[in-house]
């Protein structure tokens, strides 16, 4: 398996295995992409990514991380996204959105305004933030609200409308993000949910959530396309949630639906140990390949061509996804396949630079 293969998923082919891992930019208002998203989105498929996941879109207001996060919960958002849906898939990236909810991180300021320094909604955000359980992330977080089974209902609606509108736009890709300690991941952890409803308590319960997601998705989303789900392969924390869960979680969701597990890890409690450096997730991926038998992305500190290609060759992932590098060099795909020396289609625009 190698960098450059192309990637056949239902009926979209890939036309390489590197994707753009989700980002977020704090930068939208009401929920609504712009020219900075049309740019910053625009920039690396252009630079030769294969596959091109917009940042956690929320599916709800309340679902966002921040007031200045992408939203796809109306029909002004879904026509702003379309542009960009658009512009990608000219320069042959596939491309959907990252369907999100924040859970009892929500209302966070932005980086830059200090996230998550203190127990109040970030300036323009919002009260209540919701969770499985009244158990904040941490003493300077907001507490949550424990959903009800109403509330569960709505979020699983808002998910599957969401999806809706993604394929209106022209989407061609969809994740589901049920990782780094946001909602679903939250339901699925032991170290956040203390629910003893069916929503709680034992493995099956804890992953009724997802599942029921992941059911309601597919329910509008073509069978003929590619639905990912992005999860953390482990808490890194005694107690929680481990890759054995992941395995196990990802046999369940293959046969409803879902066609690669994005395996990246933690979030769901601050000060897990988690031992960072290059590649420390590819482990994740792996176990979860052989494990589950499905594909896999890996992602997590994969800088170099000959990294990422190492992870294909090993196979240990199908997918790598790249997130800070990709901020650094848009064109790292391109790049890559001249140290790899690979074939890469060049924007016509751009080839006076291939030689």
């Amino acid at each position: 398996m190698n960098l450059f293969d192309p990637l056949q998923i239902r009926d979209v082919t890939f036309r390489n295995r590197i994707a753009v891992s989700p980002m977020c930019q704090y930068s939208s208002i009401d929920g609504a992409v712009d020219d900075w998203h049309l740019v910053h989105l625009g920039a690396r498929a252009a630079g030769g990514a294969g596959a091109v996941l917009t940042e956690a879109m929320a599916v709800v207001p309340e679902g966002r991380i921040s007031p200045f996060d992408l939203g796809l919960w109306n029909d002004t958002q879904a026509e702003a996204l379309a542009r960009v849906v658009r512009f990608v898939h000219a320069q042959g990236a596939v491309f959907g959105p990252q369907l999100a909810h924040a859970g009892f991180k929500a209302s966070t300021q932005t980086p830059w305004q200090g996230h998550g320094k203190t127990a109040e909604a970030a300036e323009g955000g919002w009260t209540p933030v919701y969770g499985p359980s009244a158990k904040p992330f941490s003493p300077s977080s907001l507490e949550p609200v424990a959903m009800t089974a109403e509330d569960i209902a709505r979020v699983v609606r808002a998910f599957a409308e969401a999806a809706g509108r993604a394929l209106e736009t022209g989407c061609n890709l969809l994740e589901i993000h049920a990782a780094h300690g946001y909602l679903l991941h939250e339901f699925l952890t032991p170290l956040v949910n203390l629910r003893t409803d069916e929503y709680g308590g034992t493995f099956e319960n804890r992953t009724r959530l997802v599942r029921e997601v992941v059911v309601a998705v597919r329910e509008v989303w073509p069978e003929r396309l590619p639905l990912w789900l992005r999860i953390s392969g482990t808490d890194w924390s005694r107690g929680g949630w481990t890759v054995e869960d992941s395995v196990a979680l990802a046999m369940m969701v293959k046969p409803l639906g879902v066609d690669l597990i994005d395996c990246s890890s933690g979030g769901a409690v601050p000060r897990a140990e988690i031992p960072v450096g290059p590649g420390y997730q590819v482990g994740l991926s792996e176990q979860v390949r052989r494990g589950a038998g499905m594909l896999t992305g890996a992602v997590g500190l994969i800088t170099s061509p000959q990294q990422a290609q190492a992870i294909l060759a090993r196979e240990q992932a199908d997918v790598v996804l790249l997130g800070r590098e990709m901020l650094r060099d848009p064109h790292w795909p391109l790049r890559a396949a001249h140290e790899l020396k690979q074939e890469a289609a060049w924007p016509v625009q751009y080839e006076r630079a291939k030689w």
